[in-house]
């Protein structure tokens, strides 16, 4: 009796450029929850007035414990719970996007280096979203005791976007977009190319074969917590940059915001270019981590 072989076709939930937009909430939002409080912490360090308020991220941890409790931690969420969502998500699918594109003039599998570069493309994307909503963000965690007389607290990321459309325009809402692009581009780049090469490389080791797509969550965690530390090593300087320009106009421009940043280093007061830098990479591994696994879980979820 002859057999027939019937192998069963992998049927897509959702298109596959609909379920990347969707792994990439998800992901998003499960950076936002686990790493805003080492976000907050890294902002008011970067942001503090001279002398500084605080004499280490331990000391500015103890003192918005102390003062504001742990709500004060999540202050501005809000915003990167709405608005990282949907960063990621963008920044996901244009990476997929790219992928598809560059694959589309290939019948070979993808290099590393243009997963790399697909990353960083999908960064510059991405960094037009980004910037009003980290910019909502900043404004929220730096309000602390930086109020003028007779000037009213945001009460919220409604009510800083409106209040700062109303003072600036919507332009103001942009304010950092050169400079935010600069940290994107290849933020994204070590981003995306450290995870897919180290998921290749786990993979390997654990089977002979180099393909990502049949990692584990371990790898998964694994690879998303180192990349988030690369990400944010390629990225840190032009961070800094971005969050005094955001947080305050007395910096009329990028270049300004630079010229400000080295007179204040004159004098061997370099370490204000490492303010915020623990906060920073202690986020950075477990909030990266949770956000690939997110990811790829719904990937799998939606058949993808």
């Amino acid at each position: 009796m002859a057999t027939v072989a019937i192998t069963a076709e992998k049927k897509e939930v959702v298109p596959k450029a609909i379920g990347e937009f969707i792994a990439g909430t998800m992901g998003g939002w499960a950076q936002v929850v686990v790493g805003h409080p080492f976000d907050t912490i890294k902002v008011r360090m970067q942001t503090q007035p001279s002398p500084p308020l605080y004499t280490s991220s331990m000391d500015c941890l103890r003192a918005t414990l102390h003062g504001e409790g742990a709500a004060g931690l999540y202050k501005g969420v809000t915003s990167p719970l709405a608005g990282i969502g949907f960063c990621n998500a963008v920044v996901f699918a244009a990476n997929g996007y790219f992928l598809r594109l560059f694959q589309s003039n290939s019948s070979q599998p993808l290099t590393l280096q243009q997963k790399a570069i697909a990353g960083g493309l999908a960064g510059g994307v991405m960094s037009f979203m980004n910037c009003p909503v980290e910019l909502l963000k900043v404004k929220l965690q730096t309000q602390y005791g930086t109020l003028k007389p007779g000037q009213k607290p945001y009460t919220g990321v409604f009510n800083c976007g409106v209040r700062t459309v109303q003072e600036r325009g919507f332009a103001g809402l942009y304010r950092g977009l050169g400079i935010t692009i600069l940290r994107d581009i290849p933020s994204f780049v070590a981003y995306f190319g450290l995870y897919e090469g180290m998921k290749a490389g786990l993979v390997y080791a654990r089977t002979g074969h180099a393909d990502g797509s049949q990692s584990n969550g371990m790898e998964q965690f694994l690879s998303g917590g180192f990349a988030g530390i690369a990400a944010w090593l390629a990225a840190y300087p032009q961070d800094i940059i971005k969050s005094r320009m955001q947080m305050d106009y007395k910096h009329k421009s990028t270049s300004a915001a630079v010229s400000a940043l080295r007179n204040e280093i004159k004098g061997g007061n370099w370490r204000i270019l490492f303010r915020g830098f623990g906060p920073t990479i202690l986020r950075a591994f477990p909030a990266n981590a949770a956000t690939f696994v997110a990811y790829e879980w719904t990937i799998k979820t939606l058949n993808l």
